[in-house]
């Protein structure tokens, strides 16, 4: 599995699970806070896309995650 997969699972696994504990209609609502930080996600996630910076990206490679060969 290479980084930009690993990047999407995650950013989609944080942006559901903070909406679960964020949505009051939710059977495992903790606070309307949580949604704050699917906002961050979503930010993240448009940053990166403009500027190829990621956070994530950088701590896989760290681990020794291939990078993508996209191009």
């Amino acid at each position: 599995m290479n980084q930009e997969r690993i990047v999407r699972i995650v950013a989609g696994l944080f942006v559901l699970l903070s909406l679960a504990l964020g949505a009051s209609a939710s059977p495992i609502f903790v606070s309307s806070n949580f949604l704050w930080f699917t906002a961050f996600v979503g930010l993240n996630l448009f940053q990166s896309g403009f500027t190829q910076f990621c956070p994530m990206n950088m701590m896989l490679a760290k681990l020794g995650v291939k990078g993508c060969k996209c191009n």
